[in-house]
């Protein structure tokens, strides 16, 4: 006669989940933030252009697009980063089998002999013996009450979360390349200034001196016009150590060593046009697409599901277990209708009596879902905060290297100028070397200023979460032994 015992278990079973509900909705924390309708700095200009994620292609510089390319390949941040996605990734396929039966099974085959002592009065044969046994073992939790669904919603969310700092490092790391891309150009380009006024000026001192060889001018200056040709030239040295080291990092940025790409990136070119101007869109536009956010939002969604886990434990816990399989003293025996062995169980765990720690992880689950909901506010507003200031840096940004080129141009034709009236005899050697130092200072300044302006273009691309493209960086096998 079957034992009544395992209909009552499963009638009680089901009575308390159609009692309780199959579910309940974990407390997710709410807020009350606003997003404004529009940036407070505005690019008016009729000819912006929008946003582009791969924005780097606009520039139409083929070096440029190698190297950002190259980057998100095989930059070792993005492959650490990937690995960790990839893992979490893993870890969500895993747990997406915690809603089915776990099966296992096992085999063991036995031979043993009891003492004298254990079985008295038998011979040493009739202690011997043998036990074979094979079978199948079920475990299956029946999630009346979501715990397992929720722990792997909170898996997912956690997998999405990482997915955002992935792209969100694509960004940084684009930022980064096209940011020393645009120093290593300017760079160049205060070399360029440095030499061309270096020669001018040593042509300068060498007017002077074939003057004061003639019987015409002073030692002073002579030694003025030497003196401003030493300092010029000084600035060469450090101006060629910052270049090495620009170049250094874009290789190790690329994945390369840091001598790999001095022989691409020595020829000296000029930084690409900037666009006449950039829509940045709503502020809403920019919630939806930047990665930090999303990983934020996801990351706030993990902690509600974990709060629903959390709460789970205060149901009880229902598992079906079964056992099949074969059981006989002589393994030639296995499998025959008399060997089989069977078992099928269902078994209740209720932590009722332990609402105390029960109702302790739960408060911990609940703070830490306040902590995602301060950082998930916290990571808008800095998301805002930076574009802001990317929008108003960069329109400054223009202004200002409208100025210096002007003033550029202006100090040049002043030299010019200068030299001219300086050979004519209407000026002094004062006014040329002022004119020259004045023109250095100012091509210098000029140089320095279109690299800003390039760079808060890129601090502006990278607040609106350009440089974020659809290709993950290379996966690489790892050797094994």
């Amino acid at each position: 006669m079957r034992n009544p015992l395992n209909k009552t278990l499963l009638a009680l079973a089901l009575s308390l989940a159609m009692a309780s509900g199959t579910s309940f909705a974990a407390d997710a924390p709410t807020t009350s933030f606003t997003v404004p309708a529009q940036f407070s700095t505005h690019d008016a200009a009729a000819k912006a252009v929008p946003a582009e994620a791969e924005f780097w292609r606009g520039f139409g510089d083929p070096v440029l697009s190698a190297l950002v390319e190259t980057a998100l390949r095989d930059n070792h941040d993005l492959r650490i980063a990937l690995s960790r996605y990839d893992s979490a990734n893993a870890l969500l396929r895993g747990a997406k089998f915690d809603r089915l039966p776990t099966i296992t099974a096992e085999a063991n085959a036995s031979d043993s002999r009891a003492s004298a002592d254990q079985a008295p009065g038998l011979s040493r044969s009739q202690r011997d013996s043998d036990s074979y046994d094979i079978g199948a073992r079920m475990v299956w939790e029946l999630d009346f009450f979501g715990r397992v669904r929720k722990s792997v919603d909170a898996r997912r969310a956690d997998a999405d979360a990482l997915a955002g700092d992935l792209q969100a490092l694509q960004v940084a790391i684009v930022a980064e390349v096209v940011r020393d891309y645009a120093n290593l150009r300017g760079l160049q380009e205060r070399l360029r200034v440095a030499e061309e006024n270096s020669t001018s000026q040593a042509e300068t001192l060498r007017l002077v001196e074939a003057g004061f060889a003639a019987g015409r001018g002073t030692e002073f200056d002579t030694s003025r016009a030497r003196a401003q040709l030493a300092t010029t030239n000084a600035r060469i040295p450090s101006l060629q150590a910052d270049i090495a080291a620009t170049m250094h990092h874009l290789a190790v940025l690329t994945g390369r060593t840091p001598e790999a790409l001095l022989g691409e990136l020595a020829p000296a070119s000029t930084l690409p046009a900037l666009p006449p101007g950039l829509d940045a869109g709503t502020p809403g536009d920019l919630l939806r697409r930047r990665p930090d956010i999303a990983a934020a939002e996801s990351r706030l969604l993990a902690a509600t599901k974990r709060i629903g886990v959390a709460k789970a434990d205060m149901f009880p816990r229902f598992t079906l277990g079964g056992l099949f399989g074969s059981q006989s003293a002589d393994s030639g025996s296995l499998f025959n209708r008399d060997g089989e062995t069977r078992l099928i169980a269902l078994g209740i765990d209720w932590s009722f009596l332990d609402f105390g720690r029960v109702r302790a992880r739960i408060a911990a689950a609940d703070a830490e879902a306040q902590g995602e909901l301060a950082r998930y506010e916290q990571t808008v507003l800095r998301a805002l905060e930076e574009t802001e200031n990317a929008l108003s840096g960069y329109g400054h940004a223009r202004q200002e290297d409208a100025q210096l080129v002007l003033a550029a141009d202006n100090s040049a034709q002043a030299a010019h100028l200068a030299r001219i009236r300086y050979e004519a005899g209407a000026a002094d050697l004062f006014e040329v070397l002022d004119a020259e130092r004045s023109n250095l200072q100012a091509q210098d300044a000029a140089a320095q200023g279109r690299t800003r302006s390039f760079v808060r273009l890129v601090d502006l691309y990278k607040a609106l979460a350009g440089g974020w493209p659809a290709s993950l960086p290379q996966r690489k096998e790892v050797a094994t032994r």
